[in-house]
């Protein structure tokens, strides 16, 4: 009986989880454009489990942002960080996991324990995650109507959106965002 019990309450949680994850944006926000405008301010913390003050810690040179609303949007982004990778961009790239919803904030060591099995550990420091309160500011900044379509920012150094993309990989796209930073580099 005990252990149908503890079954049974993990069946449930794993539910919860999935459920968390389905509907992480549950509220659809008008997808928009933020060029020109200063990414927000937030905290999240990497797989290493070390805490990022979100864009402060990235200033000082470009930053590549890609945001993830839903699982589903995972295809889209390895997309991107081949694309990118392949492109040897001089620019930081991370990966932003955002879910603004407070059922998955509570399975967040979950998630994050998941996302660690599927990811090598030389890429964790470049996997940020935020949960609930601290990723509805950036869901509110981009939108997130079409959640399986991976946000792509180029920040410049002082962490002000100067290129996005967000209606799935495109190489197109990727030439454009390396000429915007290459003119970054220029000035």
């Amino acid at each position: 009986m005990k252990s149908s019990r503890l079954l049974l309450g993990v069946a449930a949680a794993g539910a919860l989880a999935a459920l968390g994850l389905s509907v992480g944006c549950s509220s659809p926000i008008p997808n928009r454009t933020p060029v020109g405008e200063p990414f927000p301010r937030t905290t999240g913390a990497t797989l290493e489990e070390v805490s990022v003050a979100i864009p402060d810690d990235w200033r000082g040179r470009p930053t590549v942002v890609l945001v993830g609303y839903v699982q589903n949007a995972q295809f889209d982004l390895d997309r991107w960080l081949f694309g990118l990778l392949d492109a040897q961009l001089d620019a930081r790239i991370v990966e932003l996991p955002a879910i603004p919803n407070a059922i998955a904030s509570l399975f967040s060591d979950s998630i994050d324990e998941g996302m660690r099995g599927g990811i090598p550990p030389e890429d964790w420091a470049s996997v940020v995650t935020i949960y609930g309160d601290a990723a509805e500011p950036i869901a509110a900044f981009t939108g997130n109507e079409e959640p399986q379509n991976a946000r792509v920012l180029l920040l410049d150094g002082e962490g002000t959106v100067v290129w996005y993309h967000d209606e799935g990989y495109s190489a197109r796209e990727l030439i454009d965002m390396r000429s915007r930073l290459e003119e970054l580099d220029g000035q």
